[in-house]
């Protein structure tokens, strides 16, 4: 694919320069096409049976799972798509732990409002952080979180029009063209650094805790969970997998699928993705038709 005379190589040039410039502040970033979606394709959408990869093949076409802060890496990832206008920025990553509040104002939603409502009930401020407009009128707040937390992605879920960018998600960088316009930093936000999500809010944005059960499939079932539940970043997807054939191979799939599915976005992994996981291993042993 080629750049188009409306998205010309200067486009790519300038989303090269502010995505290196992102990286070299520790913000592992993406190539992304005037969609806004990874503008490199998965080099293995054309075999629908093949097993999730989170890049663990080496190749590009991974979406948020090619993120770097790597220079030289940054550089081959634009080499491979010239017609990228812009960039991503992954979030729920070290150093940063960026994580995004999404204030949409689409179908007349007033999400700032919301938000608004939301820090006095819960009684929270939102610190001077960087602030990111986008084409449409909504705004980007970059927060950080600490280390230890794992904060979803989540669409509406705070508030109508509040999307929640974390682990596994990423926001549009600043400086970034799209079909609709240009993302910028918005005026006297751009000398600050990424402020700490106040505590309140981060009690919100974490997943409701769910009562204690007993785990399908006895001590057998508590390894294979356990086992996913010590995954790190980079094996998550890969440990998932194996755990759950070997739930299907031992006839507990279906009791221990959901589980394996709390366990895995526990470390992080997106719950759609999760199950998506649990159904490839349960078609890989033959249990499913």
């Amino acid at each position: 694919m080629a750049t188009t005379d409306r998205y010309p190589r200067q486009a790519t040039t300038l989303a090269l320069a502010h995505a290196l410039s992102a990286a070299e502040r520790g913000l592992a970033v993406i190539p992304l096409s005037r969609t806004k979606l990874p503008a490199l394709r998965s080099p293995h959408r054309d075999d629908p049976a093949a097993p999730p990869c989170h890049g663990a093949c080496g190749r590009p076409g991974h979406g948020v799972y090619d993120a770097t802060t790597d220079p030289a890496r940054v550089r081959a990832l634009f080499a491979a798509a010239p017609w990228a206008t812009g960039y991503g920025i992954a979030c729920g990553l070290p150093p940063h732990h960026l994580i995004g509040v999404d204030l949409d104002t689409k179908s007349g939603t007033d999400s700032t409002g919301a938000l608004r409502e939301l820090a006095l009930r819960h009684l929270f401020t939102i610190p001077p952080t960087v602030v990111v407009r986008t084409p449409s009128g909504g705004r980007h707040l970059w927060l950080t979180g600490p280390p230890e937390v794992v904060v979803p992605n989540s669409a509406g879920r705070l508030a109508a029009g509040i999307d929640i960018r974390g682990a596994g998600g990423y926001l549009v960088g600043p400086g970034s063209r799209t079909d609709h316009g240009v993302y910028a930093v918005s005026p006297g936000t751009a000398h600050l650094a990424p402020a700490p999500c106040p505590q309140s809010l981060l009690r919100l944005l974490l997943p409701p805790r769910r009562p204690h059960r007993a785990t399908p499939g006895g001590a057998h079932g508590r390894g294979l969970v356990q086992f996913v539940q010590a995954a790190h970043e980079g094996q998550r997807n890969t440990r998932l997998f194996w755990a759950a054939c070997r739930a299907y191979e031992d006839g507990i799939g279906d009791q221990l699928a959901n589980a394996l599915t709390e366990a895995a976005v526990h470390t992080g992994l997106p719950e759609h993705e999760a199950r998506s996981t649990i159904t490839s291993a349960a078609r890989m042993t033959g249990r499913t038709p």
